[in-house]
């Protein structure tokens, strides 16, 4: 396994991990980068660095990161969130890897992709859940903005270095990890 190809895979994992907190963060930054030629997308994801495709998610980024500062509108997003976010996390990793076996990349990013995106996805959604229960709603504005700065964090450290990116989702999956099995105590 060449050099390259390790970072193709370490950048669309970290990418497909920041889909579980945000679905169209680290696809506008993916979008930024193709446009900016930061990292270069497969041929056939050419389109995602267009001007367009720049504009579209960049709204969509902006209306899906508000809508998760409304209390009961984030638990309705969460619903639809983790299959999406499984969808996403596959396209960002498959874009990412370049000419190899179709067989190999589409089981790769289905299984590392989306498995990350939707396993952040659901543990997301189950804090969000416990902050609404617990604090009735009050706290789910600080839930979002720590996901959104998670998402936009090793999204942005993504394209510029993706083992430090790595790094940050081992660390964030951890920590929220500890927290759920200490709020499970309680």
């Amino acid at each position: 396994m060449n050099f390259e190809l390790i970072i193709s895979i370490v950048l669309g994992f970290s990418l497909a991990a920041a889909a579980g907190f945000r679905i169209f963060i680290p696809l506008l930054i993916m979008s930024l980068s193709a446009h900016y030629g930061w990292f270069p997308v497969d041929e056939n994801w050419q389109w995602v660095g267009s001007t367009g495709a720049l504009w579209l998610l960049g709204i969509a980024a902006i209306v899906e990161t508000f809508a998760y500062f409304i209390p009961w509108l984030d638990n309705v997003l969460d619903t639809i969130s983790v299959p999406m976010a499984g969808i996403a996390g596959t396209l960002l990793m498959v874009a990412t890897m370049g000419d190899l076996n179709p067989a190999f990349t589409w089981a790769l990013a289905i299984i590392a992709g989306g498995g990350a995106a939707a396993a952040i996805s659901g543990t997301t959604g189950v804090t969000r859940l416990t902050s609404t229960a617990t604090t009735g709603g009050i706290a789910n504005p600080v839930v979002a903005s720590v996901e959104t700065g998670a998402a936009t964090t090793i999204s942005v450290a993504s394209v510029f270095s993706p083992f430090i990116a790595l790094l940050i989702v081992l660390v964030i999956v951890g920590s929220a990890w500890r927290w759920i099995k200490k709020l499970r105590r309680s």
